[in-house]
């Protein structure tokens, strides 16, 4: 092939001088460090022109020459770095995905702190003892509410005992078995519950029909119930303790009264059984059904002698004059 039909014959030539230029500098540069590392002793003043013309050629010269050197330098740090950078962040993200779960149950246990510190604070008047379960099952349909208690008879809990949340009545208890019970909800269509406006007084008796919110049957009185009247239960029949808050009155879409019941303000998973059937039950029967002492008897008034029977002289009858 012909130096003309060499594809690198137009470049041939640069290439060689670029070369012969390199070399030459590099002579160049090796004899000013030559000339620069020369052990002897320099008086004042006797730095001389070579010293001077020699330094001035080899600071541009090394620094062209160490700048690739720290570009590659540069350059290995940046990919040391973004290696690094990607192990960092699978580790990064590894712990944050592990925050992330325990702030989920950290979040979880403060609410379920909460709800608990709020069932252990329910009071009603007067002192009823309770015991605490959780709700494990429901059952629902167009007209049945109802859930499952882990708590039954080997905790007290009978048939009738109110159920309450930490918002307020749910409901109470229609069957026990030893370790659980089945609440019957008060949106139940079964459900009925006594119950008070507290503004009023006015009483009604709450019916459940499987809607959201039970109606107010029976109520009664001028201006008895209005929007937003907290609704109570009113201890009528003695089924239930007075007091315990159901939810507020709220107008239907059929114009009637119902209540919005103050326990749908949030999950019913925890609550209390009250152990209370009866006021009655709160006392002892012995000394409320003992009979009453006989009262004493009266005195009777002794009866005076009649007086003597005396004439109209004066004198007592009978008598010889």
């Amino acid at each position: 092939m012909s130096f003309r039909d060499n594809p690198f014959g137009e470049v041939r030539l640069p290439l060689l001088l670029g070369a012969a230029a390199a070399a030459l500098v590099a002579l160049v540069v090796a004899f000013a460090l030559l000339m620069v590392d020369r052990r002897q002793t320099y008086q004042t003043g006797a730095y001389n022109a070579l010293r001077k013309a020699s330094d001035g050629v080899v600071a541009p010269v090394t620094g062209a020459v160490a700048a690739p050197v720290r570009w590659a330098g540069g350059v290995g740090e940046g990919i040391g770095g973004y290696f690094f950078a990607v192990s960092e962040n699978r580790r990064l993200k590894a712990e944050l995905a592990a925050a992330q779960a325990w702030r989920e149950k950290a979040v979880a246990l403060a609410d379920e702190n909460a709800r608990y510190r709020a069932l252990l604070g329910l009071a009603v008047d007067p002192p009823v003892p309770m015991v605490t379960g959780r709700a494990v099952s429901e059952s629902r349909g167009p007209y049945a509410n109802t859930r499952l208690v882990n708590v039954g008879s080997d905790r007290g809990v009978r048939v009738g005992h109110p159920v309450l949340s930490e918002n307020g009545l749910v409901g109470r208890v229609v069957g026990v078995s030893p370790r659980v019970s089945r609440v019957l909800m008060l949106t139940d269509a079964a459900s009925r519950t006594p119950v008070m406006i507290q503004r009023t007084r006015a009483r009604a008796i709450l019916t459940g029909d499987g809607g959201w919110a039970p109606e107010l049957a029976y109520l009664r009185g001028q201006d008895a119930a209005r929007e937003g009247d907290l609704v109570l239960t009113s201890g009528d029949g003695g089924v239930l303790p007075r007091g315990i808050t159901v939810g507020r009155v709220v107008r239907g879409v059929d114009g009637g009264w119902r209540v919005r019941l103050a326990s749908d303000a949030a999950p019913v998973d925890f609550v209390r059984v009250l152990l209370f059937e009866d006021f009655v039950k709160l006392e002892d029967l012995r000394v409320l059904n003992r009979p009453s002492p006989p009262p004493p008897p009266t005195p009777t008034p002794r009866a005076e002698p009649p007086a003597a029977a005396t004439t109209p002289a004066g004198q007592p009858r009978g008598a010889v004059p």
